[in-house]
């Protein structure tokens, strides 16, 4: 059994809000908002209900600006529920059914989101897979659009990266988000590790085959004989553990072309785990043995042959506290020819400096996909 007494050992609810702050601004969460709904956590076994709280919430407020024909507020609020739901999912919850429910609730949030923002966007699923299929805006029918796959890390799920596909959709870049075995939706079945990549690169099979206008719902599959995709086009941005999760699909998917790498994992040390992750990763692997497994053979120097003639962005921050996190030197030695967007003052996932990556992560990858085309 996971070990998950930390979860209420004292000062770790108020260290686990501090350090989660920049993270939920990062999704897009109003911070004054999250430190209302946090105030008064005093145990990290509270965390689920308060987030799960907020949520239902903008749900609720999301249901009567529909019944007042204001579908666009309506959207906005199921958008904002999906992120608390996405928070309220974060923690190694002892009460597994209750963590089930709360990623499905975030899934049905943005599905709720999307279908009143984004009428074009799709769902996409399959074996070990469930995905967000955005387009820009400005998307022309029948014009086959670069695509940016977002892959999520230990923690997170398809839900989290508001911010990050909304930058690369205003590129003009199409977007799938989406969760792989033990990410999200999927995190209470299969199990996170190695064959991952396999996973992702069935979502993005199944993403090429989308053969019709999205505009047109009433042909959902379509009679066209051209993809809204780019096969040629695709690059993948992974965040955290999502980084060398991204890496590997690079390193084996002879489809992507281009990788952005945001607070990946270089090696990660399991004896220098923190409880959380060691908790997390143990639910996420489908048990401490597996996870054990997963983090040793964890380790970017070994993909980086397969890298080397991959346009490769790494961003980090000078303060990201994560033991193993992607560091200039090591880099250097392995990956010489990556392009290294350094933050002195950003954390883990950079939430606290948003402008100060963002914006050119997003253009960097527009300028890889369109050099490509």
């Amino acid at each position: 059994m996971t070990e998950l007494s930390f979860l209420t050992a004292p000062g770790t609810a108020a260290g686990f809000i501090a350090e989660t702050r920049p993270r939920a601004h990062g999704t897009g969460i109003d911070p004054y908002e999250y430190d209302r709904v946090t105030a008064p956590i005093d145990s990290l076994l509270h965390w689920p209900d308060a987030c799960r709280a907020a949520a239902l919430a903008h749900r609720a407020r999301a249901e009567r600006a529909a019944g007042r024909g204001r579908f666009r507020t309506a959207g906005q609020h199921h958008r904002s529920a999906a992120r608390w739901f996405q928070l309220a999912a974060m923690l190694p919850d002892p009460d597994r059914e209750r963590a089930a429910a709360v990623a499905a609730e975030a899934d049905r949030s943005m599905g709720d989101a999307l279908a009143l923002l984004e009428p074009r966007a799709r769902r996409i699923e399959g074996e070990g897979y469930a995905g967000w299929l955005r387009l820009p805006p400005a998307a022309d029918a029948g014009h086959r659009l670069p695509l940016v796959v977002l892959v999520p890390g230990m923690d997170s799920s398809k839900e989290e990266f508001h911010g990050p596909a909304d930058a690369l959709l205003a590129c003009g870049l199409a977007v799938l988000a989406v969760d792989g075995p033990g990410q999200g939706v999927l995190a209470d079945g299969p199990a996170l590790g190695p064959d991952h990549r396999h996973a992702i690169g069935r979502a993005l099979d199944h993403a090429l085959a989308t053969a019709a206008d999205p505009a047109d719902p009433a042909d959902p599959d379509g009679p066209g004989d051209s993809g809204v995709i780019d096969p040629e086009r695709i690059a993948v941005l992974g965040f955290s553990l999502g980084g060398y999760l991204a890496a590997a699909v690079a390193a084996h998917d002879p489809r992507v072309r281009a990788a952005a790498l945001v607070s990946g994992p270089y090696r990660l040390d399991w004896d220098a785990l923190v409880p959380f992750v060691v908790a997390t990763l143990s639910r996420r692997c489908g048990g401490t043995s597996a996870a054990r497994a997963f983090v040793e053979q964890l380790d970017l120097a070994a993909l980086a042959p397969r890298l080397r003639d991959l346009p490769l962005l790494l961003v980090d921050g000078g303060q990201d506290r994560i033991p193993g996190v992607t560091n200039a030197e090591a880099l250097t030695a392995d990956l010489p020819h990556a392009e290294l967007l350094h933050v002195p003052h950003g954390n883990h996932l950079l939430g606290n400096a948003l402008p100060d990556w963002l914006p050119d992560t997003a253009d960097w990858l527009a300028d890889a996909l369109t050099a490509k085309r």
